[in-house]
């Protein structure tokens, strides 16, 4: 490294260090602020649920701090719910979910929320998809109206059908064109999974979206947008009384039907290294992309592994970013691992510096994940993750809206929204040891796949 090079970094690691004082003692004094805040820190006893008889749960946070209101919908249903032949089927919905029921017409939706002062989302994942609904208080039974309609009486009409499938096919193509990290996750999950559903992406496989049938999508909608495969979450200036009024008048009433059909394939365990290549023109330097097997989220190595994934690449003294970054073998590093309902896939990716080729950017990678395997982490590392994943999670436990989805996510992925209240702790009871064991146990060789993606292949020589 040149002297200039080496001062600088040097200086941005004491201003980092000087940083992480800051956010630790921050992080403390919020801990600090939230226990005597009382009524406007979030608490378990706070969230009241009910289950209507139809099957549907329903929680409810009263939270008065400003006069709105959400409702989020997440439906038990992703692509782990799908099989060949219907991939893709359950974004699908979240287009269909738009376009047109009994009572709201085509737009409609939209429109009549957006009269009301209102706004909305959804996403769809390997596991959920998840409507959200944002809105004056005083809207909160046009919001039930609204969505009713939709559950009960959804407008499958073959026009918009074909309208849709348009829409997503041309998603498909121009979404794998435009992003690199699609096009490899799409690969790496194909060659990693030989049986579970999450092999195929999201969007699903170019032929499924064009042979979807009639039928094949008014099943779909009956079986897996049945009241019982749903929980609700309403957050924001309500009542239960209220909630539970208008959850009797509008969701009751839709009946409940045969619980879907469960997912009982288990992925067999990988005994090797497993590679694919993709050849890309418009790739100015290679980009490597590697995955490995992990547990469910439910698991008790998740924070750990969490914790880990910041480790190798959250700020500029992350271990990826300093061995990789700062040495100019890779213009960027990430990591992700998705919350997931069975064993998924712990994912790492570079893109190459000029010059570097993939092979050089792949050992750099897994010498540095190695590494913390072999020698494991400081304690000083595992603090500063800690904080910046405290600081996160009081973040998004300041807004309505983060509440909602927060609540939702706790209580379908971890089982009970109660681990909510408990992940501080959770977070705070992983060592250095754990850190280390976690990578052994999980990011090995025998347990890895490898994808590149390149404008030309490099020689097997």
């Amino acid at each position: 490294m040149p002297p200039d090079t080496e001062k600088n970094s040097i200086c941005s690691r004491m201003r980092e260090r000087q940083m992480m004082r800051k956010i630790i003692a921050l992080c403390l004094s919020i801990g600090g602020i939230l226990s005597s805040m009382g009524a406007q820190a979030t608490q378990a006893e706070d969230i009241k649920s009910f289950t209507l008889d139809n099957g549907m749960k329903i929680m409810v946070l009263e939270d008065a701090s400003i006069p709105n209101a959400n409702m989020y919908l997440f439906w038990k249903v992703g692509s782990r719910n799908e099989v060949p032949g219907i991939t893709g089927i359950s974004h699908f919905f979240e287009h269909m979910m738009f376009n047109g029921s009994k009572k709201f017409g085509p737009k409609m939706f939209d429109r009549t929320m957006e009269a009301a002062g209102g706004a909305n989302n959804a996403y769809t994942t390997e596991n959920l998809t998840v409507y959200t609904d944002w809105f004056p208080a005083n809207a909160l039974e046009t919001i039930f109206d609204l969505e009713a309609d939709r559950i009960a009486h959804l407008d499958i009409n073959p026009e918009m059908v074909e309208s849709e499938r348009g829409v997503v096919a041309s998603e498909r193509t121009t979404g794998l064109e435009n992003s690199n990290w699609r096009t490899l996750q799409e690969e790496i999950k194909g060659a990693a999974f030989r049986a579970h559903p999450y092999s195929w992406s999201v969007i699903g496989h170019e032929s499924d979206i064009a042979a979807w049938t009639q039928d094949d999508l008014v099943q779909y909608h009956k079986t897996y947008y049945a009241p019982n495969n749903a929980v609700v979450v309403i957050a924001g200036d309500v009542k239960l009384n209220e909630v539970k009024a208008l959850a009797n008048k509008y969701f009751a009433p839709i009946p409940a039907q045969t619980p879907p059909r469960e997912v009982k394939t288990v992925e067999p365990l990988q005994k090797g290294e497993r590679r694919v290549f993709v050849q890309k023109a418009s790739v100015s330097t290679p980009n490597v992309m590697l995955a490995y097997h992990v547990p469910a989220t439910s698991n008790q190595d998740y924070y750990a592994l969490d914790l880990l994934s910041s480790i190798l690449t959250t700020g500029n003294s992350s271990r990826l970013y300093q061995g990789l970054v700062e040495k100019q073998v890779a213009i960027e590093v990430e990591t992700y691992m998705p919350m997931s309902f069975d064993p998924n896939l712990f994912y790492v990716m570079g893109v190459a510096n000029p010059g570097i080729t993939a092979q050089e950017l792949e050992s750099g990678m897994i010498g540095e994940i190695n590494r913390i395997a072999r020698e494991g982490v400081t304690q000083d590392e595992l603090e500063k993750v800690k904080n910046i994943k405290l600081m996160n999670f009081y973040r998004a436990m300041e807004t309505i809206n983060g509440k909602a989805n927060t609540l939702g996510t706790y209580e379908l992925y971890f089982g009970s929204f109660d681990k909510l209240f408990n992940a501080p702790e959770a977070y705070n009871k992983v060592t250095p040891e754990d850190i280390q064991r976690v990578a052994q146990t999980y990011l090995r060789r025998a347990n890895r796949t490898v994808a590149v993606l390149a404008a030309t292949e490099e020689s097997d020589q």
